[in-house]
């Protein structure tokens, strides 16, 4: 399974959803790719933001070795379940989707048409924000694995 985690500049949530499946579907051996881009390009090739690298170790994840990408309409082909993290990613990822089957793979990181908070502004929203993305992590390993 192909997963893809999209946020607005690919450096502070999606890189933590991104490390944080990876790390849980590796740990069951399930075999999962997991990555992650953005819907802006302001930052492609650059690590993760320092504190989201910082709030993803304090759990006990490295994410570092990310870089960001730029989402790519050829990313509806090679996954099979692309995650936002808040309204205006969905707008702006299903904005690109061509087919019906492209836009049935996208939704929103959270259930309940929830947001993930964007912390880039506010260095005390970045421990918060990783415990919640984690939470939800493990909840779709268990609603992805059947």
């Amino acid at each position: 399974m192909k997963i893809l985690m999209v946020c607005l500049g690919n450096i502070c949530r999606s890189p933590l959803a991104h490390g944080i499946l990876q790390h849980l579907a590796d740990k069951e051996n399930l075999g999962w790719q997991v990555h992650s881009a953005g819907t802006g390009n302001w930052h492609v090739g650059n690590p993760p933001d320092r504190r989201s690298v910082l709030a993803a170790r304090n759990l006990g994840y490295e994410i570092g070795a990310q870089r960001a990408r730029h989402f790519s309409p050829s990313f509806f082909d090679e996954y099979d379940h692309i995650l936002v993290m808040d309204k205006n990613n969905l707008k702006d990822v299903l904005a690109l989707a061509e087919t019906n089957e492209h836009k049935q793979k996208v939704r929103l990181f959270l259930v309940d048409e929830g947001e993930v908070t964007d912390p880039y502004y506010d260095n005390d929203l970045f421990g918060p924000v990783s415990l919640e993305v984690e939470q939800r992590c493990k909840e779709i390993l268990e609603e992805l694995r059947g």
